[in-house]
C-alpha cells in the first residue's frame, strides 16, 4: 500500500513540476527556456536511471546505502523545487494574475507532493529484513515511472 502512495506521490510532483514550469514562462522566453529544461529533464533521466540500478543491486544487508542513495534523490528533488520557486519570482513581474495563482497553487502542491515523498522515504528506512525486497522493487518501479513521465514531458514540451 505504501508502495501505491510512492508512486502516485512521485507521479503527481512530476506532473505539477512540469505544469508549473509551462505556466510560469513566457511565451517570448519560451525558445529560450527549452535548453534548460532539457537539460534539466536530461538530468533527471540519468539519476533516476542510475537510482533503479543502484536500488536492484542492493540487498538488505545494504539497505543503508540504498537509503542513503534516496536521502540523496530526495535533496536533488528539495532543490529541483527550490530552483522552480526562483524561477517562478524571477518571472513574478511579467505573469499575469492567473497565472500566478497558478504558480502559487503549484508550488505549495509540489511541496505536500515532497512531504509525501519523504513520508514514503521514512517508511523505507524503517523497513524490516523481510519486507526489504517489496519496498525496494516498489521504489524501482516508482522511480521508472518518473523517468516515463520526463520522458513523456520532453516529448510534448520540446519544439
Amino acid at each position: 500500500m505504501k508502495y501505491i502512495k510512492t508512486n502516485n506521490s512521485i507521479l503527481m510532483l512530476v506532473a505539477l513540476l512540469l505544469i508549473t514550469l509551462t505556466s510560469c514562462t513566457d511565451t517570448s522566453e519560451e525558445k529560450k527556456a527549452i535548453p534548460e529544461d532539457e537539460t534539466s529533464i536530461n538530468e533527471v533521466k540519468q539519476e533516476t536511471q542510475d537510482l533503479i540500478q543502484t536500488l536492484e543491486a542492493y540487498t538488505a544487508d545494504q539497505r543503508d546505502e540504498a537509503v542513503q542513495r534516496a536521502r540523496t534523490a530526495l535533496s536533488n528533488l528539495d532543490e529541483r523545487i527550490d530552483a522552480l520557486e526562483k524561477r517562478i519570482d524571477g518571472n513574478w513581474n511579467q505573469m499575469n494574475e492567473a497565472a500566478r495563482e497558478k504558480a502559487r497553487a503549484n508550488l505549495e502542491a509540489l511541496r505536500k507532493q515532497r512531504n509525501q515523498v519523504a513520508e514514503s522515504y521514512e517508511s523505507m528506512k524503517a523497513s524490516s529484513v523481510d519486507a526489504w525486497d517489496h519496498m525496494k522493487d516498489g521504489f524501482s518501479d516508482a522511480y521508472k515511472a518518473l523517468a516515463d513521465a520526463w520522458e513523456k514531458s520532453e516529448k510534448e514540451f520540446s519544439p
